[in-house]
């Protein structure tokens, strides 16, 4: 009877170590890219008159996002603080910076960021999704 105690306490164990194993919210690397991209999509929508931003749509993937974290194992609480953090919006804000001056699209150059807004709606990838192209 004490073997079967032990393998039930270690099974327990093992179950829970997912949970304890969680690394920090904003380390996760789906949950970041996908912020990565939002935070992108509203620089071009910002810097680009001929774009607007698909606000359902980027709630929706807010929420699909929230469910995604939830199921990993991240607390409501966490996920809250996370999306709320000045800190980590300002990360997300210089990280989309440095990507779109990487794709062609500097602080200040309109076309480029409408040339960019554009090549991802055609591509169709989630920056392209969160966008509308006005003109």
């Amino acid at each position: 009877m004490t073997r079967l105690k032990t393998l039930i306490v270690a099974a327990a164990l093992l179950g829970a170590a997912p949970a304890l194993a969680l690394e920090p919210i904003n380390k996760e690397p789906h949950i970041n890219h996908t912020l990565l991209q939002g935070f992108i999509a509203d620089r071009i929508a910002d810097t680009c008159p001929a774009m607007e931003p698909r606000k359902l749509r980027a709630l929706g993937e807010l929420n699909k996002l929230r469910d995604y974290a939830l199921k990993k194992g991240y607390t409501a609480a966490e996920v809250r603080a996370f999306v709320g953090s000045k800190t980590e919006k300002a990360r997300g804000k210089r990280e989309a910076k440095d990507w779109l001056a990487k794709a062609g699209a500097k602080e200040g150059d309109v076309e480029a960021h409408c040339r960019v807004g554009r090549a991802e709606i055609a591509r169709g990838s989630l920056i392209g999704y969160l966008l509308r192209d006005k003109g």
